[in-house]
């Protein structure tokens, strides 16, 4: 390569990182410019935003520190806007970034939109700063005997649920879900799930949609109101704006249309991954978790080095492998999945599980340092294809 090739990635979460520092890796002989942008400056780990909500202080991680080594740009600021005619990108209004290839790893946020009272009454998961503000409130309920609704059965939501229960003890604590928590998981799985929600004291209202969020309730469908001193809102995904808004081809949730080698259909220069992109494999479509966002960005990172090596591509490869959930800090039941995430028979669950479950919600710092220096596999199974 005798000109500079320039690679913008928009987004420093799990996938944008692993992106960055496995691209690093893999172009260092190459004459490759990587800039990768972001808001902040403290990468986060969306995976224990649970944690910090129930009053958990982590360790703090800046983005320049894992960076440290690869040679990859930082920029800190907000995406404002996106040309992919131009294949620049706008920071803050002020900053252009030409690229010649981009990474679109902007992820995803929970939806308040949907629901009548919940952007201006309910907390959410997205961000360090909202847990532990909701953290600290959750202190002064707490000391109370305060009631706090979780709204969501999905595992954010029981996470969420189990580590507060867990955390105070005298605190009322509802998790609220239109189907029952656990569904995706098997039998014996789903059953000592409930029986860790009785222990630690969670009140189910199953079968009854969120129709509106109330200052100190939340009124279900039927009428009911929930008691909610605190209201936590885990259900409902929204992306940015800024791929449909850049004229990139998208679907009718923002997602960019990718094909086989997660290239935008309609602008091969981007790649999207992670919860960005609309992927579709012969089995059914990938849906937004780190388990199948770090292996985008795995395989992203490669189909750039092969490009520019030439050397011929092949379709993304992937499969579920399991559905691990915490049950606060020292029980989690982990249902082992097929490729399609179907449950297995196996499943673990108990102090084992919550070892096993620690151990994947650490997992991607290490993997991050272990990139810099060898291709890490993060694909425990590949049981399909991606299709365009």
């Amino acid at each position: 390569m005798n000109t500079e090739h320039r690679i913008v990635i928009l987004g420093a979460g799990y996938t944008g990182m692993l992106t960055a520092v496995r691209l690093a890796r893999r172009t260092r002989k190459l004459n490759v410019r990587i800039t990768i942008v972001n808001p902040s400056a403290r990468f986060t780990e969306r995976l224990r935003m649970h944690q910090i909500a129930a009053g958990q202080n982590l360790a703090e991680h800046r983005i320049a520190d894992i960076l440290t080594g690869t040679g990859v740009e930082f920029v800190q600021g907000w995406v404002t806007s996106l040309d992919p005619a131009a294949q620049h990108v706008v920071v803050d209004d002020t900053v252009t970034l030409p690229y010649d290839e981009l990474v679109y790893a902007l992820g995803s946020s929970t939806d308040t939109s949907i629901v009548p009272g919940a952007a201006d009454h309910a907390w959410t998961l997205n961000d360090p700063r909202t847990a532990h503000q909701f953290s600290e409130r959750l202190n002064v309920i707490a000391a109370h005997g305060g009631s706090v609704a979780v709204c969501g059965g999905g595992l954010t939501g029981i996470e969420a649920a189990t580590e507060i229960a867990e955390a105070n003890p005298g605190l009322r604590v509802t998790l609220i879900s239109t189907g029952e928590p656990g569904a995706m998981m098997g039998d014996k799985a789903r059953a000592y799930l409930r029986r860790a929600l009785d222990r630690l004291g969670v009140a189910r209202q199953v079968g009854q949609a969120v129709t509106k969020v109330l200052p100190d309730a939340v009124e279900l469908a039927d009428g009911a109101l929930v008691p909610a001193d605190l209201t936590l809102w885990t259900t409902g995904v929204c992306v940015s704006p800024l791929a449909a808004q850049a004229g990139i081809a998208t679907d009718a949730r923002g997602l960019i249309i990718v094909d086989a080698t997660l290239k935008s259909l309609s602008h091969p220069t981007i790649h999207a991954v992670g919860d960005a992109a609309a992927v579709r494999m012969d089995w059914g479509q990938l849906h937004g978790t780190c388990q199948s966002g770090m292996p985008t960005a795995a395989y992203t990172a490669d189909v750039i080095a092969r490009q520019l090596r030439g050397k011929p591509l092949r379709p993304f490869r992937f499969g579920y492998f399991h559905q691990p959930v915490s049950l606060g800090r020292k029980d989690a039941v982990i249902q082992f999945t097929k490729y399609d995430e179907t449950p297995r028979r196996f499943y673990l669950a108990g102090r084992v599980a919550a070892i096993y479950k620690e151990s994947v919600s650490k997992s991607p710092l290490p993997v991050f340092r272990l990139s810099k220096k060898m291709a890490v596999s993060v694909t425990p199974s590949k049981g399909g294809r991606a299709t365009a």
